[in-house]
């Protein structure tokens, strides 16, 4: 059986971008899901803060078993719990909590906690981060991504989240970050699983040319 850490693993290597579909429902989970995962994206995260986010992680855990499913917006111990209840392998945050890292370390969960400085970058590690959140990155550069992975240890895989689009990936990638979460670029409520195929296809168009420069 492939383990959340080896599904992590896989999907950084082959396209590592995070689907946040933030106000998703379980009624479109199915369709949204199809229209991502077809794409070539294996990183799906739920917001908390969704319509039945729990319902919506269940149902795409067991649609797309290759894929890594799981929450976005995990702030406590108690939440990290209950997606793991419903399936989830995924907690993301979007900021550090060490009490909510542990926790989903002891429940073998991959865990990418929100950062922004030094301190908060090395604090997540410590308490067993699986790779970092760069968030809010409108608030960063990729200046910040090459003097964080400077002291950071070799391979922490940081990922910017914020304000990414297919044409300023290039920069962020040339800066080192090891992937993106995209959110209301690829999806927002309302629309449509045909319009979320077209910007999941631009989005895994314009990170391989990144990648292959």
């Amino acid at each position: 059986m492939t383990t959340p850490q080896e599904k992590f693993e896989a999907a950084m290597r082959e396209l590592p971008l995070v689907a946040i579909l933030r106000g998703l429902t379980p009624a479109e989970a199915a369709d949204v899901g199809d229209a991502i995962v077809e794409s070539g994206f294996r990183l799906l995260e739920v917001p908390l803060n969704s319509p039945k986010p729990y319902a919506s992680i269940t149902l795409m855990r067991t649609r797309f078993p290759q894929a890594l499913v799981g929450a976005g917006t995990v702030l406590d111990v108690q939440q990290v719990r209950y997606v793991h209840s419903a399936g989830g392998e995924l907690v993301v945050s979007p900021n550090c909590n060490a009490e909510v890292i542990a926790e989903a370390v002891r429940l073998g969960m991959v865990c990418l906690p929100g950062v922004m400085t030094p301190t908060e970058a090395f604090g997540a590690l410590a308490a067993g981060a699986t790779g970092l959140k760069l968030f809010p990155a409108e608030l960063a550069s990729p200046a910040v991504v090459k003097a964080l992975l400077a002291v950071l240890p070799q391979g922490t895989p940081l990922m910017p989240v914020g304000g990414i689009t297919p044409a300023n990936m290039a920069e962020w990638r040339a800066a080192g970050a090891a992937g993106f979460g995209i959110g209301s670029a690829l999806y927002k409520p309302g629309k449509q699983a045909f319009a979320v195929r077209a910007d999941a296809q631009r989005f895994v168009a314009a990170f391989t040319g990144a990648a292959a420069i």
